[in-house]
C-alpha cells in the first residue's frame, strides 16, 4: 500500500475563504454506486451521503448502477457535467479494469478527478455451513483434491471479490471456479441458500451472516487480526503466508471538475468521515477511515493501476 495514503488520517479541510468554500449545490447531488444495494461500497456511501445532505442543505442521492464491473457507472460519471452534482464512489474495479478489458469507454486517470479516499476494508472468506471445510487449511486441502470443483462468488471479473479470490488461488496453489453476480449482495443470497459454496466479502457485509448462522467464516484477508474480531484468524496464518488483501474506497468526479469544487467536495466528505456518529458506524462495520487530500487520492489511483497491471499479469501466468 502507498505510504502516503496510509499515513493520511487527518482530514483535509478547506480553510475559510479557500477557493470553493462558498460553493453550494443548486440541485440534488447524485452519488453513483457501481453495485447493487447491500455491499460495503453502497453502505459506506450512504453514510457519507447522509452527512453531506445535512451539511450542504441539499439532498445527496445514492444511485446504484451495477453492471460490467463498474463500467456502467463509470461511463455515466465520466460523461457527467463537471459541476459538482455527479460523483462516483470508486473502489478497486476502475483501477483493475485497464488490465482486464480492452476498449473501456473511458480512461480511469484521464477521465476522472480524484476527490478523496474514504475507507480501507478487509474482507472475510465465507463458506456455506454445509460445506465440509472448517478452516482455510481444510479448504485448501479439499480444493487440491477436487481441482476446479469449488465455485466462488464474485461481482464480476475485476471486482474486489474476484481479485481477492484470484490472489488467494495463486498463493494457495489451488483451482477455484468463478460464478459472477451483479454484486456482493446477490452472491451472499446464493451462499446463504446453499447454491454457492464460498465467497470473499467485506467484513461489514459478511459478519452479520456469520452471526445469524447463515454462513461460516474461515478467515480475514488483512495481515493482522481485526480488533473487532480478535478470535478470527487471518488467512495468512492458516497456511497461506503473505496473503493480504484490503478493499479500498473513495470518491471521484468528472475530469473537468474545477479545482475549487474538488477542494470543496473533498472538505465536505472529510467532514462526513470525521463526524463522530458517522465515523463510529463505519468503524463498527469493520472500516478503517482514511480521508486526506485530492492529491493523495490521485496518487493512490495511479499506484493501484500499476499494481494490478503487474499482479493480474502474474496471476494469469501462474494459473495457466
Amino acid at each position: 500500500m502507498v505510504v502516503m495514503w496510509l499515513a493520511s488520517h487527518a482530514a483535509a479541510q478547506s480553510a475559510p475563504g479557500a477557493p470553493g468554500a462558498t460553493w453550494t449545490p443548486t440541485r440534488p447531488i447524485r452519488m453513483l454506486i457501481a453495485y447493487p444495494p447491500g455491499g460495503a461500497n453502497d453502505s459506506n456511501a450512504r453514510i457519507i451521503a447522509a452527512k453531506m445532505t445535512e451539511n450542504l442543505k441539499q439532498q445527496v442521492i445514492v444511485d446504484n448502477r451495477p453492471g460490467a464491473n463498474g463500467i456502467v457507472a463509470g461511463s455515466l460519471a465520466a460523461k457527467a457535467a463537471p459541476d459538482g452534482h455527479t460523483l462516483m464512489a470508486v473502489d478497486i474495479a476502475p483501477t483493475a479494469n485497464p488490465a482486464l478489458y480492452d476498449n473501456i469507454p473511458y480512461d480511469t486517470l484521464k477521465d476522472f478527478a480524484a476527490i478523496v479516499l474514504t475507507a480501507r476494508v478487509p474482507m472475510v472468506l465465507l463458506v456455506h455451513p454445509g460445506q465440509p471445510f472448517k478452516s482455510v487449511k481444510e479448504l485448501v486441502a479439499y480444493a487440491k483434491a477436487n481441482a476446479g470443483k469449488i465455485n466462488y462468488g464474485s461481482a464480476g471479473v475485476g471486482s474486489a471479490m474476484y481479485l481477492v479470490a484470484e490472489s488467494f488461488k495463486a498463493l494457495a496453489g489451488i483451482e477455484l471456479t468463478q460464478i459472477a453476480y451483479k454484486g456482493g449482495g446477490p452472491a451472499l443470497i446464493e451462499l446463504a441458500g446453499g447454491q454457492l459454496p464460498m465467497a470473499f466479502i467485506s467484513v461489514a457485509a459478511g459478519m452479520p451472516m456469520v452471526q445469524s448462522g447463515r454462513a461460516r467464516v474461515l478467515g480475514v484477508s488483512s495481515l493482522k487480526r481485526q480488533a473487532g474480531f480478535p478470535d478470527l484468524p487471518t488467512i495468512a496464518e492458516q497456511g497461506v503466508p503473505g496473503f493480504e488483501f484490503n478493499l479500498w474506497q473513495g470518491v471521484a468526479g468528472p475530469a473537468a471538475l474545477p479545482r475549487m469544487l474538488v477542494v470543496r467536495l473533498n472538505s465536505e466528505i472529510n467532514n462526513a468521515l470525521n463526524d463522530p456518529p458517522s465515523r463510529e458506524r463505519m468503524v463498527q462495520a469493520g472500516n478503517e477511515i482514511v480521508g486526506g487530500t485530492p492529491e493523495q487520492a490521485a496518487e493512490y489511483l495511479r499506484s493501484e493501476i500499476e499494481r494490478w497491471k503487474k499482479t493480474i499479469k502474474l496471476e494469469r501466468r501462474l494459473t495457466r
